[in-house]
């Protein structure tokens, strides 16, 4: 719940924006363009941050968890990838016939 010094009172502007003060901007780490849930929950409006993933970041784990997996199977040639869709187009034929 929110102490009494950090509650302000904002305006709704023509435009249906707020400003959200400083104090709280800067404890919650907003910055220009951070990504804000908004809903009602009862009679209140809320606002929650959204934390999300850096893409960049997600690459690199992704390509570290891929690199992991070439090294203990080793690498698939196209022969090998060519033969792995068969078999999935042929298990969904077959589903698809049952």
């Amino acid at each position: 719940m929110a102490t009494q010094d950090e509650m302000e009172i904002t305006i709704v502007s023509d435009k249906g924006q707020i400003v959200i003060p400083a104090a709280l901007r800067n404890r919650f780490g907003l910055k220009p363009r951070s990504k804000l849930l908004v809903y009602g929950l009862d009679d209140a409006i809320v606002l929650k941050k959204l934390v999300l993933p850096d893409p960049k970041e997600e690459m690199e784990k992704l390509w570290k968890k891929i690199d992991k997996k070439i090294e203990k199977y080793g690498e698939l040639s196209d022969e090998d990838i060519q033969k792995e869709i068969q078999k999935v187009r042929s298990r969904r034929r077959k589903s698809k016939q049952s």
